[in-house]
């Protein structure tokens, strides 16, 4: 068994045989949306295009009941590979986020071949010797901003190979780089003020200007970056102080084996020389360059994927590792993460088998006749879990919008609550459920390459989500009486 072939728990294979795989979770999540196709009436909205968020939304008072088309054994043994590339109204195709992925996978492998990672993280902890714990706000910080700006996820896939062997040489664990990333951006999300697709969308399928309702966005932001990074941080220093109690203390030899690669002792005693400086550099104008080009360039996977490729090319000639040291740590580089480019298609799938069951639009309409006549502190509470629920299946945060705002949006008149408040308890709901949801590509795909298991994630996190359930819920009740 090779290092990047470690199991869920590390060499306790007893353990790792009792919770399953991240591709077995989605493959019975499939078979269970496929089975619900059965028992759920199928059922449709008419839809007219709305040019201001640019797709097709659902028309309020439409929805009628459609002939049955449930999904078979078929069909669900399709669903994987029509994750990939089966178009929708509510998803971007899965086969974008993977190919990105691989190319991701081959630039590290390139910058793992010239050792400027590895001399770079000894060297890093050196200087930061007895101050890594202000990495964990720091970094949080800097990735909300991300989430709250312009809807950071996909393309935090390309943090976790760097971060991970950082938290793990400054003495955290594996999981700590993990929830640096997807907690940082994803609290990011949860309190979006600006997110073009999360809050503008959803505004604009709602008929209000976006800047409605920012401030208790803002407080919701704020709060629970507050709220997480203090969890996470206290969390750290435990484990730091006893790794026993690390969630995937059984895991914590073959993590440290893994992510620093034979580099466990002496963090500090290399130095960098010209051409792993030079790597480095463009290593991080690289990310600097990504981060620019989603932003305020509207680039997405493909231009992504190419930036990757690109400067896979140039570190390898500039370190001068040849062609066939440069093609050959690239593929191996892609291999690592082939595993992640399979969940991103396997999650994606189970969005197709409730389409193609046409269960989204009824599961819509029973939230819309449940709704109706109850007072604001209920309705607002009430949309919330609706929403909450709804995220495990639509839990692209644009999708959502366009599925739900145009048919929630309008009720809030009738309990005499503003619109704003329901665009606000959609994001804050999308945004909680992806920091657990498997049928998250972004979810999946970071535990992947963390080699965290599911369940060790959700032992780590379950505490966070019930403060901030409670944070969340008081926030939007009080915006009632605002």
């Amino acid at each position: 068994m090779t290092d990047d072939q470690i199991p869920p728990e590390g060499s306790e294979q007893d353990l790792a045989s009792r919770f399953p795989t991240a591709y077995t979770i989605l493959f019975f999540l499939i078979i269970l949306v496929a089975a619900l196709t059965w028992i759920i009436p199928a059922g449709q909205y008419d839809r007219a295009m709305n040019e201001e968020v640019g797709r097709e939304v659902a028309v309020p008072g439409t929805y009628q009941t459609v002939d049955p088309n449930p999904q078979g054994f078929v069909d669900v043994m399709l669903a994987p590979t029509a994750g990939f590339y089966d178009p929708d109204s509510y998803v971007a195709n899965a086969i974008d986020v993977a190919l990105f992925v691989l190319f991701l996978g081959g630039f590290l492998g390139v910058m793992n071949a010239t050792g400027a990672i590895d001399t770079g993280i000894r060297s890093a902890m050196r200087h930061l010797e007895g101050h890594e714990i202000w990495m964990i706000p720091i970094l949080m910080t800097l990735f909300a901003i991300g989430g709250t700006t312009y809807g950071m996820a996909e393309e935090t896939l390309a943090f976790y190979a760097i971060l991970i062997p950082v938290m793990i040489a400054a003495g955290y664990d594996a999981v700590t780089g993990v929830a640096i990333i997807l907690i940082g951006a994803g609290i990011g999300v949860l309190g979006s003020t600006i997110n073009p697709f999360a809050t503008v969308i959803a505004a604009n399928a709602a008929n209000i200007p976006f800047t409605d309702g920012i401030v208790l966005r803002f407080v919701i932001l704020v709060g629970g970056l507050i709220i997480c990074a203090a969890y996470v941080m206290r969390y750290a220093q435990r484990v730091k102080q006893d790794n026993s109690r690390s969630v995937v203390a059984k895991q914590w030899d073959a993590h440290r084996k893994l992510f620093l690669r034979g580099h466990e002792e002496g963090l500090g005693d290399a130095t960098l020389n010209t051409t792993q400086i030079i790597a480095l550099i463009i290593f991080a104008l690289t990310f600097a360059v990504m981060i620019w080009g989603v932003s305020s360039q509207g680039w997405w996977m493909a231009r992504m994927g190419a930036l990757f490729f690109g400067a896979a090319i140039v570190i390898g000639l500039i370190a001068r590792l040849g062609e066939k040291k440069l093609t050959g740590s690239f593929v191996d580089g892609a291999r690592d993460l082939l595993g992640v480019a399979l969940v991103v298609g396997l999650a994606r799938g189970i969005v197709v088998i409730m389409d193609q069951g046409m269960i989204a639009d009824t599961i819509l309409h029973s939230a819309e006749t449940s709704l109706g006549g109850l007072p604001q502190l209920a309705f607002i509470n009430l949309m919330f879990w609706i929403e909450v629920g709804m995220s495990f299946f639509v839990p692209s945060s644009s999708g959502l919008a366009v599925l739900s705002m145009p048919i929630l949006a309008p009720l809030a008149d009738f309990a005499n609550v503003g619109r704003d408040l329901v665009v606000t308890a959609y994001q804050s709901a999308n945004g909680l459920v992806n920091l657990i949801n498997p049928t998250f590509a972004v979810v999946v795909g970071g535990l992947a390459i963390g080699r965290v298991s599911y369940d060790r994630w959700i032992a780590f996190i379950w505490p966070l989500l019930l403060i901030l359930t409670v944070f969340i819920s008081l926030a939007i009740s009080i915006g009632t009486f605002l």
